[in-house]
């Protein structure tokens, strides 16, 4: 029972500090290293005997050196590598042309509810290539939104639309995905078509319906209260120039190339070539610095912006990546210090009930972590470690509980006041982030009981 006590009060302690703003990398790495301390204490050492050091203040340096040496080269340098990527397309401007290219179509619908729908699927499938959320938000609060609102659509709702676009983490380039498939030992391919795929379309299907309907019901309830929708400062300079500095509409092509290589040379399509992530990152690199290089004819230019790649890749070390090994390191804490096995044993000691009480409280687990802390990544991150364990207790297949509890921090981001894309996204609309989530946090909940409910169905 101490151990529960302690991993309650630890989870709380990291709310807090968050909330604070706060570096989570380095809140999660002290008390990470104070749980092992208190576990060490208590008789279970940081480290087993064949990396101890003999000496019990440096085993706790050595049990995040031994978590660093296991994350860096496999999980570590895939999503460094993406995230290069990533910031290349953004350079070249290959991301923005593909935004632009996707949203045409969206201006033919003159149905604002049904634009709405159609809106958050395009963004949902446009995320699968553009892997920030808040760059999308921005993208699009600068492309669709203008539209959306001039079609009769109230400020919040379009806002709502756009800030939940990336609500699922899906594909390959996602890194809770990427940590989801390491969770199973699977490839992240194979974990999004067969893990993903089946849960992602229902559950995309009852957002997109969710909008339609929970907007519409606001909007009308607002208007039948004479709210007034008139944003309280100018904001038409902030959606001015959407894409400016986008490249010719080829370019649309590149951020697909590393998912298409992927699918194409994986064992569900053509197993006789194997590719990883991070080589078919480099090749669609090479391929995009060639079209590049075509189209701009200076050698100079797209040589100057290769050097996004490496700066992409350093970024994301410092947020993401850093943020995996301390996670672990916390989850680490809580599991040497016994209190979430505590807790999985009870659930699992329910006859018959055992497998949704296991299911309920990961969920509850995660969805609470993230809203508090805005971060679907720090949520996931720090707790996923203990899904295979869950699971097991349970004899529950892994992926089954893995994938529900993977999407859900994604949807509970969409729910956070803090989360970067939902203040970003309000900043420019003119709303409040509290106003903001009202909207989303409806139809967030949908896409959850969707979530789970898919999950049971097809995993």
């Amino acid at each position: 029972m101490l151990g529960v006590i302690i991993t309650l009060a630890a989870v709380a302690a990291i709310a807090y500090f968050v909330i604070k703003n706060y570096y989570p990398p380095i809140i999660l790495l002290i008390i990470g290293l104070i749980l092992l301390l208190i576990a060490g204490l208590t008789g279970t050492p940081p480290v087993g005997a064949k990396t101890s050091t003999h000496f019990f203040g440096f085993d706790l340096a050595q049990a995040f050196t031994d978590l660093m040496k296991s994350r860096l080269p496999g999980l570590g340098l895939n999503i460094m590598a993406i995230a290069g990527f990533s910031f290349y397309m953004n350079k070249i401007g290959a991301s923005k042309a593909l935004v632009k290219l996707c949203i045409k179509p969206l201006a033919a619908i003159r149905s604002p509810y049904l634009l709405l729908a159609v809106t958050y699927i395009v963004g949902q499938l446009m995320a699968l290539f553009i892997n920030s959320a808040v760059g999308l938000g921005l993208l699009l609060m600068a492309s669709i939104y203008p539209l959306l609102v001039s079609l009769g659509v109230r400020r919040a709702a379009a806002a709502a639309v756009i800030a939940s676009t990336c609500c699922l983490d899906l594909g390959p380039g996602s890194s809770n995905a990427m940590r989801a498939a390491d969770l199973i030992n699977t490839d992240v391919v194979t974990y999004f078509v067969q893990g993903q795929i089946p849960v992602a379309i229902c559950v995309m299907i009852a957002v997109a319906a969710g909008h339609f309907l929970v907007q519409r019901w606001f909007d009308r309830r607002e208007a039948a209260k004479g709210i007034d929708d008139t944003p309280a400062g100018d904001t038409s300079d902030k959606t001015k120039d959407a894409f400016e500095g986008a490249g010719p509409v080829h370019y649309a092509i590149l951020p697909i190339l590393p998912l298409f290589l992927l699918i194409v040379f994986s064992p569900m399509v053509y197993s006789a070539v194997k590719l990883s992530l991070v080589t078919a990152i480099i090749v669609s690199v090479l391929i995009a610095f060639a079209v590049d290089l075509i189209t701009r004819r200076s050698f100079k230019t797209s040589c100057k912006d290769s050097q996004s790649i490496f700066e992409g890749m350093g970024k994301v070390f410092t947020s993401t990546v850093s943020l995996i090994c301390c996670a672990e390191l916390f989850a680490l804490g809580l599991t040497k210090l016994g209190g979430i096995s505590t807790l999985i044993q009870l659930a699992a000691s329910q006859e018959g009930s055992g497998l949704f009480l296991m299911l309920f409280i990961m969920l509850a687990i995660m969805i609470i972590a993230t809203v508090v802390t805005g971060s679907g990544n720090s949520a996931f991150f720090a707790f996923s470690p203990l899904l295979p364990e869950a699971a097991a207790s349970v004899g529950y297949n892994t992926i089954a509980l893995v994938v529900p509890v993977q999407l859900a921090a994604g949807l509970s981001r969409a729910m956070s006041p803090i989360a970067g894309v939902v203040i970003a996204v309000s900043g420019i609309s003119g709303i409040t982030p509290i106003e903001l989530i009202r909207r989303t946090i409806p139809v967030m909940i949908i896409g959850i009981i969707v979530n789970v409910a898919a999950s049971l169905l097809f995993l």
